[in-house]
């Protein structure tokens, strides 16, 4: 199974593009193509009403992710193996900061990282997975998520195991307690916090080589502007950075009126990168398919995805 993630600065055409690669790949795979964007406008692209998810066409699913719904899913979640690990929690009412926290800082990014891992191992059969991501601060930082998060857990483990090593140290001095509070143990097997920790190191490292690997690619969407090519510019390197695949560039919404500018972006863009190119044309060379609503576009995306691999 392959996997593309489609990004670039808000409103540079990377969900037509994306809508565009997943429809001309149906017609000989099976495609999953997942909205991860808040606003969604996968359904006004295949002018259906997705509703969540909705089967296109045999070989085609359309998905849009609710962002708000799905922080709250995963709040909760967190929240629940919070009190079966600290149970002291258990007592208390957190309603009041659930309500809070629901707005805090990562809460987005983690629900969305951890609807691409559940979409990426569930058994679906699908021959290619393509993300529709958010505009380029939001997809930077999700993505970057499981190495910042691997990072925090080794510095958690160390505190934990110092608390676990002087919790021993008093334990041998009076004695083991027995008033039916949570007795912390040296041993770290029988540490469902250090356990925990483990277990989430685990599974961030499995996703981040899922990132990092062969069958995953992001394809980068820019405009023959300015704006666009800055952004460009910041995103190429923070991949870099980040270790992940960027395999294709498309330079979209170009017109004969545009050549010059075209020309110097994409000379800027290939002292940043040695990734190719792929030109696609402005409005004029896009077509209208009556017959299902979807707008596409004459260039072939199939040969270069297929190249990617």
């Amino acid at each position: 199974m392959k996997i593309l993630f489609f990004t670039g600065k808000g409103g540079v055409g990377k969900s037509t593009l994306a809508a565009a690669a997943a429809w001309q790949l149906s017609q000989t795979h099976r495609v999953l193509i997942v909205s991860l964007d808040p606003a969604h406008n996968l359904g006004d692209i295949f002018n259906v009403k997705v509703l969540g998810e909705k089967r296109f066409s045999d070989t085609l699913r359309l998905k849009e992710v609710d962002l708000k719904k799905l922080s709250k899913a995963y709040l909760a979640k967190e929240i629940n193996v919070l009190q079966k690990t600290y149970k002291y929690l258990q007592v208390l009412n957190l309603d009041t900061y659930f309500s809070v926290l629901q707005y805090s800082p990562g809460i987005e990014e983690y629900a969305l990282l951890n609807s691409i891992e559940t979409t990426i191992a569930a058994p679906n059969g699908f021959d290619y997975i393509i993300f529709d991501t958010p505009p380029t601060g939001l997809t930077l930082r999700f993505l970057a998520l499981p190495q910042v998060t691997v990072t925090w857990i080794d510095r958690l483990t160390q505190i934990r195991q110092k608390i676990l090593e002087k919790c021993y140290t008093i334990q041998k001095i009076k004695g083991p307690q027995s008033d039916g509070a949570t007795i912390l143990s040296y041993d770290e097997k029988d540490d469902d916090i250090l356990q925990k920790l483990y277990e989430l190191k685990t599974k961030y490292q499995s996703l981040n080589r899922v990132l990092q690997g062969k069958d995953c690619s992001i394809v980068l969407v820019f405009n023959p502007d300015m704006l666009s090519l800055k952004e460009s510019i910041r995103l190429i390197e923070a991949l870099q950075e980040l270790n992940l695949p960027l395999r294709l560039l498309l330079h979209n919404k170009l017109s004969a009126e545009s050549r010059e500018t075209m020309n110097r972006v994409e000379s800027k863009i290939k002292h940043a990168t040695s990734v190719a190119i792929k030109r696609i044309q402005f409005l004029p060379d896009f077509q209208h398919k009556t017959d299902t609503g979807l707008y596409h576009i004459k260039e072939d995306l199939t040969k270069e995805i297929q190249r990617m691999s």
